[in-house]
């Protein structure tokens, strides 16, 4: 077999929809536009959302809330994510990088309570719960933040 002995089965290609080739082609005269209309004239198109003339959706629904630019974005590290570092380490965010536990930009890292740690560590975070705190001290260990 040569490639240029290769085609593709019956039926796998369609051929294409030729506009506009007379009536015998079932597409001639006004190409499957249909009559007159914005829609029926060459460079006629409706934006996105137009209506017709009726007020667009976006416009009739009231708006609510607002944006905070001043929001500050912290990734979440639970205590059962610590159990990769060794007893005594210290967990910064140098340490969490390493551990790919820290993806992205963002403002700063929280810990959280959820899971368990069965030796002391001394991490370093930017805020911290009450249970995480709990959890960490608990076993030994020391919470920062900074």
């Amino acid at each position: 077999m040569q490639l240029n002995e290769l085609s593709p089965p019956r039926g796998a290609r369609k051929a294409v929809k030729r506009l506009g080739r007379g009536p015998g082609s079932g597409h001639g005269k006004t190409a499957g536009r249909g009559h007159k209309g914005q829609k029926s004239r060459s460079g006629g198109n409706i934006r996105r959302g137009y209506e017709g003339g009726q007020m667009p959706l976006q416009r009739r629904l009231p708006k609510r809330g607002f944006t905070n630019i001043f929001r500050k974005e912290f990734t979440i590290v639970n205590i059962r994510d610590l159990g990769r570092f060794e007893r005594g380490s210290v967990v910064d965010k140098a340490a969490l990088a390493a551990a790919d536990l820290l993806k992205g930009k963002s403002d700063g890292v929280k810990l959280l309570g959820q899971g368990t740690i069965d030796y002391p560590l001394s991490v370093k975070v930017d805020r911290c719960s009450n249970s995480a705190r709990a959890k960490v001290e608990a076993v030994g260990g020391s919470v920062e933040l900074s």
